[in-house]
């Protein structure tokens, strides 16, 4: 520990009603959330916006009188979501960074996490919507991290003003990979004969996607234009397998929005030049997407219906996932130049369920928008296809066990 100052006191600084916004994933500032959390009783009823949370903050017992907010259920927001204390907003991410740009989302108190270096300040491990959560807000509270690095693209403006600022009293949150297993190797290998050398990629956190970005140290003059990077990313850049060289835009450069992963990641992009930490309007914005040669979008649900249609929010009228950036990259990368949009799930949950679904309970990623979907039983190419013909192909992915239910609900035998 390097000289961590003490955190700061609330009570005069919270207002009943506020909306305070913090740093989400691995860019939240948990000095200053930790001690919000721990002085909320004796503050006046507020709201909390987070976003995918992986510290051990917020628990779903403490603190009545702080509603939580955000817009999906990720990592341990699910246990504020389980307690029925997350109110769930329906918004796909770029949207919502956009509505605090416009906004339609105006935050009270902010509170952020920041790098410093020679006298500069950096966003460090997120680009997202804090920011102009910042320009409006009434306070805007600083975390200065000696050991958060300092990311290029993610630089804070001169023009937006931080009122208190406090040395962190312990490192960035980190999220070490998943181990894999055998069902995430086989969804690997299905989904990694979808990708060509030169393509670019897009993922999301967890098991499947690692496992895919694994499977491809044979690849060559793979690109990364993704919401998020992790460690695996390092993996493959030090072995030359991203080199950004094809991506059509922004040669040379890994470009992110989040960075999500240990210290061996942190190290790795403090003033890495090839590493770009790029405002959500860059990352997410179609416009982008599709200057980018052959966007490979990686991404994953819940379910996934007969024809298509894709759930990655809701099971059993429960919110426990989100929307997040799926449809902005599964649409960015059909309109990217051979670009694939390829949605990865587990055939059966882990109560033995089938995923692959007659119908789902909430559409996600509309079937008009669906390429393909790979499970550990195969791939099923659904651009271009008729109803019947998706049917046919979703359910030989589909679990084995459960193809004889999934086509007697179409009224025919399975083959």
């Amino acid at each position: 520990m390097r000289g961590y100052a003490a955190p700061i006191a609330f009570s005069d600084l919270i207002r009943e009603g506020d909306l305070v916004v913090c740093g989400q994933a691995t860019a939240e500032p948990i000095t200053l959330t930790e001690a919000l959390m721990a002085q909320a009783s004796h503050l006046p009823p507020f709201r909390m916006m987070v976003g995918p949370v992986f510290s051990e903050t917020f628990s779903a017992g403490q603190a009545p009188n702080v509603s939580f907010q955000s817009y999906g259920v990720i990592g341990n927001a699910r246990r504020l979501a389980k307690a029925g204390r997350l109110d769930v907003i329906p918004s796909n991410y770029s949207a919502f960074c956009a509505d605090f740009a416009a906004r339609r989302h105006k935050a009270d108190v902010v509170l952020v996490q920041l790098a410093e270096s020679a006298g500069r300040l950096s966003a460090s491990l997120s680009n997202d919507y804090v920011i102009d959560a910042a320009r409006s807000a009434r306070l805007v509270v600083a975390e200065i991290n000696p050991d958060a690095p300092f990311t290029f693209g993610a630089e804070w403006p001169a023009e937006v003003p931080i009122h208190i600022r406090v040395t962190a009293r312990r490192p960035p949150v980190e999220l070490a990979s998943p181990p894999l297993d055998d069902i995430s190797s086989r969804i690997a290998a299905h989904a990694a004969s979808l990708i060509v050398d030169g393509s670019t990629l897009q993922f999301g956190v967890g098991r499947i996607p690692d496992a895919i970005l694994s499977s491809l140290s044979h690849s060559r003059n793979l690109g990364i234009h993704s919401g998020l990077i992790n460690d695996a990313v390092v993996e493959l850049i030090e072995h030359g397998v991203v080199t950004n060289a094809e991506k059509g835009i922004d040669a040379g450069i890994t470009v992110t929005n989040q960075v999500i992963g240990t210290k061996r990641l942190y190290r790795f992009v403090h003033e890495n030049k090839e590493v770009s930490v790029r405002p959500t309007s860059y990352t997410h914005g179609q416009g982008v997407l599709a200057r980018i040669n052959r966007l490979v979008a990686i991404n994953s649900a819940l379910q996934v219906g007969l024809d298509g249609s894709v759930n990655s929010e809701t099971l059993n009228g429960v919110a426990i996932g989100a929307i997040g950036g799926q449809l902005d990259f599964v649409r960015g990368a059909n309109a990217s130049p051979g670009g694939r949009a390829i949605i990865a799930l587990p055939a059966t949950a882990s109560d033995g369920a089938s995923r692959i679904v007659a119908n789902v309970e909430t559409v996600t990623t509309p079937r008009a928008d669906v390429d393909a979907i790979v499970t550990e039983w195969g791939v099923a190419e659904l651009r271009g296809c008729g109803l019947a013909e998706r049917a046919r192909r979703m359910i030989a992915i589909a679990a084995p066990e459960h193809r004889d239910a999934l086509s007697a609900q179409l009224g025919r035998p399975a083959r």
